[in-house]
């Protein structure tokens, strides 16, 4: 068995905090077998190196390894990347294509990010895991395969199964094995090797002098929460590699190319508040709208019974809506219409005063209808563009938080040109 040191200097993994050489032990300790593992922690803190470990380190380390980004795929073409197709299975299917787990059959594949796959993926990997067989899309032949799978995630698949969007079922199945990378505001003493590491790496690749950072400059890099992990630390130690025609960097330097604590950046970690703040705007406006339908049918049969018999039953009319009406009037009293039924409405009218009447009812719906309309839209048009702007685009996410499918949002978008 290698030891992790050498693992260390082989993937070129910089560090020594305890909790990063549990986890390369435990990748270590699991590569001779064949159970799959899953590997959690924040985005940015290096989870693809432990599968490369166990793979390099099984018996399958002469067979394929394919890495697959779960979250990059359309929803619509993730079987057939995973499983392949078979020719006209689906539009634009013009031949048969091979899956990822048939091309890797003897190896392994990492899915990063496999908390965003969709349900009925995951119904088609809990049987790759379980019996080793799969079924191409378009196809009923049943195919095996020998794949180990190594996951990956930077989201809390608990709270996802809460949700209904993971299955507990697949998770157990995944998390023989669970590995933990701790962030890198937890490893406060790799922090500095790291950027020199990078420094380093940085000052040989423009051909200039390597960085030095003074004491002071240490400790606010050591206690800054670095929210993006190893990936926002190289970035930082790449701008100031390129930028500053001084190489020996102060604290004053140094704070100049790090972002304020309370910064937008980009992270893992989500502002529950304000989602929380969301949902609970969105339940308001779906209410509104169902009011304002239930209202609008109402009225319609309402001049409908006007315009057939010249006055309405009022046993039939939703009382509220008829409050609404005339809820504006100076005495502001409920109207009794037991005792009057149908003069709150029209009295003893003429054959000629009834078809006035009812001509003009008819057109004050047919208005208040289109207005209704218009309402709706807009109303929808602001649900869609706030939960895109919230979401930073991504359709899925948004169509998720809205409760339809990613096309109808993608329909919906080009139908309201955003």
């Amino acid at each position: 068995m290698e030891s992790i040191q050498n693992i260390k200097q082989r993937f070129e993994i910089i560090g020594n905090d305890p909790k990063l050489n549990r986890a390369l032990e435990k990748a270590i300790q699991v590569a001779p077998t064949d159970i799959s593992v899953l590997v959690v922690g924040e985005s940015g803190v290096g989870k693809e190196s432990i599968p490369k470990i166990i793979h390099s380190l099984s018996h399958r380390k002469h067979g394929k390894y394919i890495a697959v980004n779960c979250g990059a795929i359309p929803e619509g073409t993730i079987d057939s990347e995973l499983f392949g197709h078979e020719k006209g299975a689906f539009t634009g299917a013009t031949s048969t294509r091979e899956g990822y787990f048939e091309v890797a059959d003897g190896g392994t594949i990492f899915l990063d990010e496999v908390g965003e796959l969709p349900l009925t993926t995951q119904v088609r990997l809990l049987r790759v895991l379980e019996n080793g067989e799969f079924i191409k899309v378009g196809s009923s032949q049943v195919q095996k395969t020998d794949v180990r799978i190594v996951a990956a995630t930077n989201v809390n698949l608990f709270d996802a199964i809460e949700k209904g969007k993971f299955r507990e079922d697949l998770y157990y199945r995944l998390s023989t094995v669970d590995i933990l990378l701790p962030p890198l505001r937890d490893r406060k003493d790799d922090i500095h090797l790291l950027f020199r590491k990078f420094a380093a790496d940085f000052a040989h690749k423009y051909k200039m002098p390597p960085l030095k950072l003074d004491d002071n400059a240490i400790q606010v890099l050591q206690k800054f929460r670095w929210s993006g992990n190893i990936r926002q630390l190289r970035n930082v130690a790449e701008q100031i590699s390129v930028l500053e025609t001084n190489r020996d960097i102060s604290v004053q330097t140094l704070q100049s190319y790090l972002p304020s604590e309370g910064s937008n950046l980009p992270s893992v970690i989500k502002d529950k508040k304000a989602e929380n703040d969301f949902s609970t705007e969105r339940d308001i406006l779906y209410k509104v709208l169902f009011d304002m339908k239930s209202d609008l049918h109402d009225l319609k049969k309402l001049t409908l019974e006007l315009m057939k018999n010249g006055s309405a039953k009022t046993q039939d009319i939703n009382p509220s809506l008829i409050q609404k009406i005339y809820g504006n009037q100076e005495n502001d009293s409920e109207i009794d219409f037991e005792e009057q039924p149908r003069t709150a409405l029209i009295s003893n009218p003429t054959k000629e005063e009834r078809y006035q009447e009812t001509e003009e009812n008819y057109l004050f719906a047919e208005t208040i209808e289109e207005e209704e309309v218009l309402r709706l839209e807009q109303k929808e048009i602001e649900m869609i563009k706030k939960s895109l702007e919230k979401n930073k685009g991504k359709r899925k996410a948004a169509a998720d938080e809205l409760g339809i499918s990613e096309r109808t949002l993608y329909r919906k978008i080009k139908q309201f040109d955003l």
